[in-house]
């Protein structure tokens, strides 16, 4: 009985040794993730979802590759938020070597818990520009600067790192080397490459996170999925207002012309592909309400006599909507009025060409069937006295006529009832009745 207590202890023991053996190998796991663009709701989207799987995971910590020229502000405070809210460390290694962390960079790396930089690259130049780098107005730039001021005091005063260089990176747009910026204490260490860096942050104390244990680590590198690189692609708040418009009217083209098929499926695609993309930029709701009420006016245009008017309130309606439609606080999640403007008067003029079309064709007289006889000109076959049978469109009708007309005789279809054609002599006055 003893002998079999003890193998019983004796096996429990070895499944808890085993069992705590792989919870250190899982702990040994360090995720990867290279990202070598702009920062945008792409790049945001997947440094935040790496952040989950590397927490979800109970990994060791996780290294993020970065080389950035900057991007949008957004973006940057949401992966800085996702940063700090990590329950693994996080670890920001400017690299490899050429790399840079320009503009939202700096504060992507100055939040991370370990910032690294690589032999040969550079740090700083984070003063707030507008989209495409263009100037923001005076006032409004002073506004921006000082929150992005604000905001890079706050991540270097939380990392213990330098505020003042950070306040300088904002405001004078300064920039430094790797050396210079271990120096002035922005960051941690300079790695030569990531298993040194590995090498180095092994047995580092993270504040609230614990000691960091990177013997014979495990590498999982993070690649991006379809969803990431569609994303990346589209994200842009100048894209997404174009591939929008560019649905809407492709579906009201689909919609004033059934059956034309290939303008209904572009649009349905391009509109799907703008909600996917604003899933991630600050929509505003009454900007897309505008948008459509404005296509509505368009679709009433065609079915109501308004002499223009519908057409401008859907011009003015559109033209609101598209200035509303994003509601971001910088300029760069704004849109530009180089893509606005050109678009607006595009997809205005064309909303108004196929209403006219429309409107048009139902004014135009009929041009087959029955109702397209009525005006016809056709010759007596059989004299109509006063029934008969003419020739007309190749085909022979029987006919009727208030006056006699001989074989030979020009007449003209006034009317068609029950497949009998009532006909007048060309000459004659009688207005035509439809």
């Amino acid at each position: 009985m003893k002998k079999s207590i003890k193998i019983f202890l004796s096996g429990l023991l070895l499944i808890t040794v085993v069992f705590s053996a792989n919870v250190f190998a899982d702990k040994n796991e360090i995720y990867i993730i290279k990202i070598s663009d702009a920062i945008g709701p792409g790049v945001a989207d997947f440094i935040m979802s790496g952040i989950k799987k590397a927490s979800d995971a109970d990994a060791a910590c996780i290294i993020i590759e970065l080389d950035t020229p900057g991007g949008l502000a957004e973006s940057m405070r949401s992966i800085v938020k996702a940063i700090f809210a990590s329950k693994v460390p996080v670890v920001v290694y400017v690299s490899p070597s050429g790399a840079r962390a320009a503009s939202a960079g700096v504060m992507i790396t100055m939040a991370a818990d370990i910032a690294a930089m690589s032999p040969g690259t550079n740090i700083g130049a984070a003063h707030p520009v507008g989209a495409g780098g263009k100037k923001i107005e005076k006032t409004m730039s002073e506004k921006v600067t000082n929150d992005m001021v604000a905001h890079v005091k706050s991540i270097a005063q939380k990392r213990g790192r330098n505020v003042e260089w950070a306040e300088k990176a904002v405001r004078e747009s300064v920039s430094v080397t790797e050396s210079e910026a271990l120096k002035g204490n922005i960051i941690d260490l300079i790695a030569k490459n990531t298993d040194d860096l590995i090498k180095q942050i092994n047995g580092r104390k993270i504040e609230d996170k614990g000691v960091l244990k990177l013997d014979n680590p495990v590498k999982k590198i993070l690649e991006e999925n379809l969803r990431t690189k569609i994303l990346k692609t589209i994200s842009d708040p100048n894209i997404a207002y174009i591939l929008m418009m560019i649905g809407l009217a492709g579906l009201y083209f689909e919609l004033s012309h059934p059956g034309a098929i290939f303008p209904g499926v572009v649009g349905g695609i391009a509109i799907i592909l703008a909600f996917f993309a604003m899933q991630t930029l600050p929509v505003n709701y009454a900007g897309i309400l505008l948008i459509i009420l404005a296509i509505i006016f368009f679709i009433m245009e065609m079915k109501i006599t308004s002499y223009g008017l519908l057409s401008i309130a859907g011009i003015v309606s559109l033209l609101l909507g598209s200035l509303m439609l994003f509601k971001g606080n910088t300029p760069e999640m704004n849109l530009s009025l180089q893509v606005l403007i050109p678009t607006l008067v595009m997809v205005s003029g064309f909303f108004v060409a196929v209403a006219a079309l429309v409107f048009k064709s139902y004014k135009a007289k009929p041009k087959t069937g029955i109702a397209g006889l009525v005006g016809e000109i056709g010759i007596v076959k059989q004299a109509v006295k006063p029934e008969g049978k003419v020739f007309v469109h190749g085909e022979l009708w029987n006919a009727i006529s208030k006056v006699e007309i001989e074989i030979g005789e020009k007449v003209r279809v006034v009317n068609v009832v029950n497949l009998v054609l009532e006909v007048e002599p060309v000459n004659h006055s009688t207005t035509l009745t439809t």
